[in-house]
């Protein structure tokens, strides 16, 4: 199995367009610091890839990695398809970009299609440009994501709506936000993609045990970050994402974690680590994480 890192950016990317806080200035001054939108690209068979969240920057994403670009003549697309972890605009509005497919192969949770087709309406919008079909990710186990080696599974780690979904039918109990496993029938390898992390249940701790590769929340460095920097008066965990720092932060499960890739995505402009030169790097490697770096290729 070989993943692509097509970004590692929390909504509005780095820089975000309405905001100077140090890391947007940074990463306007030096272009080598800018950030898309967090996806990941997985490789399902040679020449097929599915993209995890259809991200704003998808197009750009797309262009800038020549596995997933069309081949010499045609229309021929190695993206085989797009699988959402949930149903968030940061992670669905690149679904429109893709409109140009014959046809677009979506997976995702009943809870997050409903969303996405009763309250953003995109299957009456995008049906007149490009015939949608819907995946159901499978929760109770690993299922074939096609005729395929890939194999997955969704594990919910929060119920934490769109704010656009806070009038749509169903409850907290719902699989708006999962963390995505992804296993390689033919030698096992096993990635898990959690860009969104309100807790770390124990299903999940399960999986990330277990696999190859982990990509986990890293939006915020502390809790007390949001309201420090002014952009909430939530706490990180209050918005929904465990912080990687203090109490109940995830540096220390990381560190534990058998994984021989552990990697941190989904950072916001506010975070320190969009500084490549920050001293929380250096605490990172020193208990064997990292950053995600963008365009990276990592082979299981």
């Amino acid at each position: 199995m070989r993943l692509l890192v097509l970004g590692t950016a929390a909504g509005g990317g780095v820089p975000q367009w309405n905001c100077a806080c140090p890391g947007c200035a940074a990463a306007r001054a030096d272009p080598a610091r800018r950030r898309r939108h967090a996806s990941l690209a997985v490789e399902a068979d040679a020449g097929r890839w599915y993209v995890v969240n259809a991200t704003p920057d998808i197009g750009e994403q797309i262009e800038e990695c020549a596995a997933l670009r069309p081949g010499p003549s045609g229309r021929a697309t190695p993206v085989a398809g797009v699988i959402l972890t949930d149903a968030e605009l940061d992670h669905t509005l690149g679904l429109p970009r893709l409109r140009e497919a014959s046809s677009l192969r979506v997976a995702a949770t009943g809870t997050v299609r409903a969303a996405l087709s009763g309250g953003l309406r995109l299957d009456k919008v995008l049906g007149p440009y490009s015939g949608m079909s819907w995946t159901a990710l499978p929760e109770k186990g690993l299922e074939a994501l096609d005729d395929g080696p890939l194999e997955v599974q969704a594990i919910r780690v929060s119920g934490k709506r769109p704010r656009y979904a806070a009038d749509l039918p169903g409850d907290a109990g719902d699989a708006w936000v999962v963390a995505l496993l992804v296993r390689d029938r033919r030698d096992g390898g096993s990635v898990v993609y959690a860009p969104a992390l309100a807790a770390w249940p124990d299903e999940l701790d399960r999986a990330l045990r277990d696999a190859d590769c982990v990509f986990v929340d890293g939006t915020f460095w502390d809790d007390e970050e949001p309201r420090r920097t002014g952009i909430s008066s939530k706490t990180s965990g209050e918005m929904g994402h465990l912080p990687i720092t203090g109490p109940g932060g995830t540096l220390a499960r990381m560190a534990a974690l058998p994984a021989a890739r552990r990697l941190y995505t989904h950072l916001n402009n506010t975070n320190p680590l969009v500084d490549p030169d920050d001293p929380g790097h250096r605490r990172l490697a020193a208990a064997g994480v990292e950053v995600a770096r963008e365009r990276a290729m990592i082979e299981l």
